[in-house]
């Protein structure tokens, strides 16, 4: 009996050591839009975001008040602006992002990929969100609430997403698609590639990219090429839609069938040009807006009103 006693000690004692020395296993596991396995022991407590729509993202998940550092240009929501900066997309501080001490970075490409990997190296887990297309940012909602144990919320928040989606899918996919012209700057002259988030809300707005062809994600072209595409629509994004000066610089090339019917727009690019939580009212904002392009079309009457952005950015 005692030799069964000690035999059972011994293998019991085995057993602990076995456990202790094994790594603690992934209660949680996601995969993100790089197509890396994000794996954490238990929800995330203490998260630093790397690009503004990344805060977006993680307060629509019911994560907010678990932010303790952003990047410059973090405005929204607004409890966001009293946050600890750690740096900016050109660069970020490593070391005050280690005295912060997160369980989980949310960034995208853009953001110094350099540094974000020597974050990894030390073992901090990072969420790359950078969606490829509309319904992957409801996605990555969810894989979100997932990392900081707030599936409920998120998974409210995404489903509303993809309901307003399937709306606008439903209404305004109508008729011939008009051909846009999607300008980011004036000097230099920036737009939107074929691949961009923008382009797959175009389509689904009844327009189409008239630089749809180009892979890059934001393309420099020459007047030449934009006078060549003869877009029907110029819509430009600015902050808040407001409508710079330059917009109307494209009435000296009258032929363009925009500047003969008037149909120089802006819309919000807080809103487009983040592939966050707020993205669906950013389109639509765009969708209104190639709606009264449309008719404006048709009918050949200017709607200064409709000129100036179809609707208020939320």
């Amino acid at each position: 009996m005692a030799i069964v006693m000690r035999v059972t000690a011994v293998c019991a004692s085995a057993a602990l050591a076995i456990a202790v020395a094994m790594p603690a296993r992934a209660a949680i596991a996601v995969v993100d839009d790089a197509g890396a396995r994000i794996e954490l022991v238990a929800p995330a407590t203490r998260i630093v975001t790397l690009a503004p729509h990344a805060a977006e993202l993680v307060y629509a998940a019911g994560a907010g008040a678990r932010v303790v550092g952003v990047v410059a240009g973090t405005d929204y929501p607004v409890a966001t602006r009293s946050l600890p900066v750690v740096g900016d997309a050109n660069a970020i501080d490593l070391e005050r992002i280690a005295m912060l001490s997160p369980d989980l970075i949310v960034t995208w490409p853009w953001t110094t990929p350099a540094q974000v990997s020597s974050l990894r190296a030390r073992g901090i887990a990072v969420f790359d969100a950078n969606a490829r297309a509309i319904a992957g940012i409801a996605d990555d909602i969810e894989k979100i609430g997932r990392l900081t144990g707030t599936a409920g919320v998120a998974t409210s928040a995404a489903n509303a997403f993809r309901a307003r989606l399937a709306r606008l899918k439903a209404v305004h996919r109508t008729g011939a698609p008009l051909r846009v012209f999607y300008q980011v700057s004036d000097e230099p002259l920036f737009t939107l590639g074929g691949k961009h988030l923008v382009s797959q809300a175009l389509l689904l707005c009844g327009g189409e990219n008239v630089f749809a062809s180009l892979s890059i994600p934001a393309p420099h072209v020459g007047i030449e090429a934009v006078l060549a595409a003869n877009p029907q629509v110029i819509i430009v994004g600015t902050n808040n839609a407001r409508r710079p000066a330059w917009l109307d610089a494209w009435t000296h090339w009258p032929a363009i069938d925009a500047v003969r019917h008037r149909a120089l727009y802006t819309v919000d690019a807080n809103l487009l040009h983040r592939p966050g939580p707020r993205f669906i009212d950013g389109v639509e904002q765009l969708c209104a807006t190639l709606a009264n392009a449309r008719r404006a079309l048709t009918s050949n009457v200017y709607d200064p009103a409709a000129a100036r952005g179809a609707a208020d950015p939320k």
